[in-house]
């Protein structure tokens, strides 16, 4: 590391490890809410259709606040808008308390939606880790706060089992109070940010290209293409394990193994089957941001298109492991398989965008980027449920219908990515 890269870098690594502490304490709030979202809105939704409504509105709403959020934070810096979004992650989970309470599904939906604009905030965590890092170190800079989400994942889920029951007789808002909790207090983490805010460009700066030109750059368009593709078809497939692992179980199409009868504590089947899913899911988190420990390390040695590569066709496995049965052996590797192919399909793409443009150019293609990808995982949760529950006569048809419809998406982004690789060079 030479002399000029070192005072950078140092700032760059203080950065990052306030930033996995964000992802980690702000970061568990949301497994503990894509948790109980299908399960609270089963509960207040007249038509159980719309069960998994409000985790669509809480996509739908990080869809709509990232160019805006963008803008923000190129404004006023990365701090502010980090602030802004926890704030937001706070109201968003009072007003669903106040909706549970009320037994308001509209309510619900709101804040919800309002819920939206901090898991916006928090995507946008990965952006801010390479603002200040040199080339060398911003790959594994951007892996190190994804690997935040490993102690999210293990936080959420145990902060959500204890204070789901905790507030009397209704459930769940209990769960929303202790989200509020951790917005408050894990804002005090962003006071202690050392990112700039991007210089005001003169009059006569040059302003950047607009984004129909980023978007016609070869290298931005297959970035945000991989990125697409991989959260939408991990979200698309996630959100309908549950409901697959006990659709099919207690359909009768698969049966406990061995080795979890002992771990699972009596009930009726139903309620074996979706304690059996939440260990699914916990699996599929943990092999989502665990490999997040080397991804960088890969990226740097490697490039990033080969770990995009290798996370699609990943994904690509993901698929054909669950279409090969039912058991829940092929849940989990189907699960585990689905999360390392996010990671190295996600991270990878991230990092070949923030290598794709000027700082001038960072709040305008940042606020595209996630405005394009979050509308694909709002389009595949939506499609989620209506695969898995309208796609067929019993729940192994629709789970199957699910993992079909990874292919064509696959094949674009595989598609994107060899044209990208073996395009002619520029001068």
């Amino acid at each position: 590391m030479t002399e000029t890269t070192a005072p950078t870098d140092s700032r760059a690594k203080r950065n990052v490890f306030i930033l996995v502490m964000a992802q980690a304490l702000l970061g568990s709030q949301m497994p503990m809410i894509f948790t109980i979202g299908g399960l609270a809105g089963g509960a207040l939704a007249t038509n159980i259709c719309f069960a998994t409504l409000p985790i669509s509105m809480i996509v739908l709403g990080s869809m709509l606040a990232a160019t805006p959020l963008s803008w923000f934070m190129q404004t006023y810096g990365r701090r502010a808008g980090f602030l802004a979004g926890a704030a937001c992650g706070a109201v968003g989970a009072a007003i669903c308390a106040y909706g549970l309470t009320q037994a308001s599904f509209p309510i619900y939906l709101f804040g919800s939606l309002i819920t939206g604009v901090y898991m916006s905030a928090q995507g946008f965590y990965r952006f801010a880790a390479a603002d200040t890092a040199s080339e060398a170190f911003r790959p594994k800079a951007i892996s190190y706060v994804m690997a935040g989400g490993l102690l999210a994942a293990i936080i959420g889920p145990q902060l959500g089992n204890y204070s789901s029951l905790a507030f009397g007789p209704v459930p769940f808002v209990g769960t929303y109070l202790a989200v509020m909790a951790l917005n408050i207090v894990g804002s005090i983490l962003f006071l202690f940010l050392d990112i700039p805010k991007p210089p005001v460009p003169d009059e006569d700066a040059p302003h950047g290209r607009t984004r129909i030109e980023l978007l016609k750059t070869p290298l931005v368009a297959v970035s945000i293409i991989s990125a697409m593709v991989s959260y939408a078809l991990m979200n698309l497939v996630m959100t309908s394990t549950p409901l697959a692992v006990v659709g099919c179980g207690v359909g009768g199409e698969t049966d406990i193994p061995n080795w979890l009868v002992g771990i699972v504590p009596e009930g009726s089947l139903r309620d074996r089957f979706q304690f059996i899913a939440g260990y699914v899911v916990t699996a599929h988190v943990l092999a989502m941001y665990v490999p997040s420990f080397f991804t960088g390390h890969l990226i740097t040695k490697f490039g990033p298109p080969k770990v995009v590569a290798a996370g699609l066709a990943i994904l690509g496995s993901a698929g054909v492991v669950a279409l090969m049965g039912v058991n829940l052996e092929h849940f989990f590797i189907a699960l585990i398989l689905l999360g390392i192919g996010w990671n190295f399909g996600f991270i990878g793409a991230t990092t070949m965008l923030a290598g794709s443009h000027e700082p001038h150019e960072r709040g305008r293609l940042q606020g595209m980027n996630d405005l394009i990808v979050f509308g694909g995982v709002f389009v595949a949760s939506l499609a989620s449920g209506g695969l898995m529950n309208c796609s067929g006569t019993s729940a192994q048809a629709g789970w199957v219908s699910v993992n079909l419809a990874m292919a064509p998406f696959l094949m674009l982004a595989g598609g994107a990515l060899i044209w990208l690789v073996l395009r002619p060079r520029e001068d």
